[in-house]
């Protein structure tokens, strides 16, 4: 959909806007506009849920959506591995009993109501997918292959029907990506995505003169094709536009800005901060078997991506990290092993393939892989990635440790928690430690919007903070804002449709209580010159 206009329906305000921003468009906004679009569930008559109490509960209002039923009413009693109470409580409408492995149908029926459509649109860079264009496409999700699926359409259905299987019960993230692209165009949604959007500010607006009522302003540009050349190409051209709404949802996931060390040398050319860095550096052949180590700081999934794919060169590789490998926090002591083989094994190479210092001379570093001082390399077979004798030749953790410093000539400087500390020559260094949002269209980048409005907004240690059965944003300058995925600290998809819920629920229930009938037709009729803007499947 293109979006023609500086204001997009002057002097009519939108009733919903949901910011996807960067790379945009991903699973939080996708089913969000699928709540909204008129699909409604119900506790189907025939179903029964494993749970009683739900159920029972659940059969009290059978005529009631689960949009119109109390969610917190609902959420008492429920446990599960998100601290969401919504969100444990869809996932176990959508999946009941799935932690266990069991497979059993939902109690829900999903009826389309377009009468109860509430108009909204999705503003994001990228089409429909998100991230999970810009990973990896070989690689293993992390999550089961049903808990990706979004409601409506079964991801093992779909792959099916593209004559696809799913490895232990996992997908790519290029057929999850392709299935969310789908999975818009199969719903229709379409016509609520706004693609090529960059969000650059969102503020509150004041009530008119008129007796208009205070909104939110959203402002940005569209990235459009332009005029076709002669060689056939086209002119890409930024279009500003503005919009008024009654309510904005932030939805933009947390894969925009790479965190960052904070260290001396960080932002030399041998530093990266992601995968992709990597990948490039190996098609490039930078790397290979005789290289310096690459470094490897960060003990989550993408770090451990990146030590897989430096060990299938043969490339050597140093591993530092803050935790301990025992530490219950640490995600590899959270996955089983017989559907995660690939992290187990990494898990298993940071435990068994540690450095274990030896006395550093007084008043100097210990040097590793240094030319310069070979007679400062230990003998033990534990403090070289090269050694043949190691379990995992090429490998060599460094738990509990910091980087001090990167200098120009490639030495890292590392540092345990005990102060010791080590230098390394590298070849690269990967700092891979997660990554914050980018919230530059909020004053201050969203910080007051924090449970801690001191430090930066970030997915695990300071998420925004929103209501806990609607998602409103408990720190917004006004009503009608709301939350949800990373921003919360939602990372998973099988969790992040527990907001979508309670947004939809809640914004539901404020338009009725209003009298305002709104329907998607009395938009979209108004729009000039609609276009979808949706990939390929």
């Amino acid at each position: 959909m293109d979006l023609h206009d500086k204001e997009i329906i002057p002097g009519e305000i939108l009733p919903v806007v949901i910011i996807a921003a960067l790379p945009g468009n991903g699973p939080s906004g996708i089913c969000l506009s699928y709540l909204l679009s008129g699909y409604t569930p119900y506790l189907s008559p025939e179903a029964s849920h494993p749970n009683p109490l739900l159920h029972s509960k659940l059969g009290e209002q059978p005529h009631l959506s689960l949009l119109e039923q109390d969610l917190e009413y609902l959420c008492e009693g429920l446990e599960g591995r998100s601290s969401n109470p919504v969100a444990v409580l869809f996932d176990s409408l959508l999946l009941p009993d799935s932690d266990f492995g069991l497979d059993h149908t939902s109690p829900l029926e999903w009826r389309y109501e377009p009468e109860h459509a509430i108009p909204h649109l999705v503003l994001g860079k990228g089409p429909p997918g998100g991230a999970w264009h810009a990973m990896e496409g070989s690689m293993l999700t992390l999550s089961l292959a049903n808990w990706m699926e979004l409601p409506g359409l079964k991801l093992k259905d779909w792959m099916r029907e593209k004559r696809r299987n799913v490895r232990n019960d996992r997908a790519t993230p290029a057929e999850i990506a392709s299935y969310y692209q789908h999975y818009v165009s199969q719903m229709s949604l379409e016509q609520s995505f706004a693609c090529g959007t960059t969000v650059t500010s969102v503020t509150r607006q004041p009530g008119n003169q008129e007796g208009g009522p205070p909104c939110w302003r959203v402002t940005g540009l569209q990235h459009r094709e332009g005029e076709e050349l002669g060689d056939g190409s086209a002119v890409s051209e930024a279009v500003p536009f503005s919009m008024l709404a009654h309510n904005v949802v932030l939805a933009t996931g947390t894969h925009d800005i790479p965190a960052r060390l904070g260290v001396e040398g960080e932002s030399l050319p041998y530093v990266c901060h992601s995968f992709w860095e990597l990948e490039a550096a190996i098609s490039r052949g930078e790397l290979d078997q005789s290289s310096d180590p690459v470094l490897v700081v960060g003990a989550g999934l993408t770090a451990a991506d990146a030590v897989l794919a430096a060990h299938h060169l043969n490339t050597p590789v140093y591993h530092a990290f803050r935790r301990s490998v025992t530490d219950p926090g640490l995600i590899f002591n959270q996955l089983p092993k017989l559907l995660y083989p690939e992290y187990h094994k990494v898990h298993q190479m940071m435990t068994q393939q540690q450095y274990q210092p030896s006395p550093p001379p007084q008043d100097h570093a210990q040097n590793l892989h240094d030319p310069s001082t070979p007679s400062s390399l230990p003998p033990s077979s534990s403090t070289s990635p090269s050694s043949p004798l190691s379990s995992y030749p090429g490998y060599l953790s460094f738990p509990r440790y910091r980087v001090v410093a990167l200098r120009p000539d490639r030495k890292c400087v590392l540092e345990s928690d005990s102060g010791q500390r080590t230098v390394v020559q590298i070849s690269k260094a990967l700092v891979l430690i997660g990554a914050h949002p980018n919230l530059s269209f909020l004053g201050d980048n969203g910080r007051s919007l924090g449970v801690n409005p001191n430090e930066p907004i970030t997915c695990r240690r300071n998420p925004i903070e929103v209501d806990p059965f609607t998602n409103k944003v408990v720190a917004a300058d006004g009503p009608g804002m709301y939350a949800m995925g990373p921003l919360v600290g939602e990372n998973f998809v099988r969790f992040l449709k527990g907001g979508a819920l309670a947004i939809a629920s809640d914004l539901a229930k404020t338009l009725r209580v209003g009298g305002r009938e709104l329907t998607t037709d009395r938009w979209v009729d108004r729009q000039t010159e609609a276009e979808v803007c949706v990939g390929d499947s």
